[in-house]
């Protein structure tokens, strides 16, 4: 009498924006009942149809071995975690590429004043440029002048460069 496996994962994966997207993928096999018998060679099979499953799922959302896509330093010395806004086209509606919030309001909301503290405080500790990567990356002059969003963004960032440094403590 065969056997029936069943294996599925699902994985969410965040977006900007606080948004996400998400999959799943569940695969059911007969196996021989032979293997009931010998866990060792159960398991090596468990273990081969779920790679084939995580393939799957890494394929589907773009990512590999469950990990987002691995970083690079640029110029500046940290580890960007979201693509910058656009560079303005000339269309003349101001637009920075972000959309507003909720409230109806042009504008979406600034930075905290805690915010803006814990990211010069890092960009310290780190020796970033933090005028030139404000200004390349989020097209800013001063920290204050960030949204909220991206000064959440720009703290993670800095953050995980601090931990893949070494020096994060």
């Amino acid at each position: 009498m065969p056997l029936k496996l069943n294996i599925g994962l699902n994985r969410k994966v965040g977006d900007a924006n606080y948004g996400s997207h998400g999959a799943s993928v569940n695969l059911e096999l007969e196996v021989e009942s032979a293997l009931a018998s010998d866990p060792g060679k159960l398991q090596e099979r468990i273990r081969q149809v779920f790679q084939l499953v995580r393939s799957s799922l890494d394929e589907e959302l773009g990512t590999h071995s469950g990990t987002e896509p691995t970083p690079t330093r640029n110029g500046n010395g940290y580890v960007p975690s979201h693509t910058p806004p656009p560079k303005p086209n000339g269309n003349g509606n101001g637009s920075n590429g972000h959309s507003a919030p909720r409230n109806g309001s042009a504008k979406p909301r600034p930075a905290t004043t805690s915010q803006v503290r814990a990211i010069r405080a890092i960009a310290q500790r780190l020796s970033v440029d933090l005028d030139k990567l404000l200004r390349d990356d989020y097209r800013v002059g001063k920290a204050e002048e960030l949204s909220i969003s991206d000064a959440s963004a720009l703290i993670d960032s800095l953050k995980r460069s601090d931990e893949t440094s070494g020096s994060y403590t």
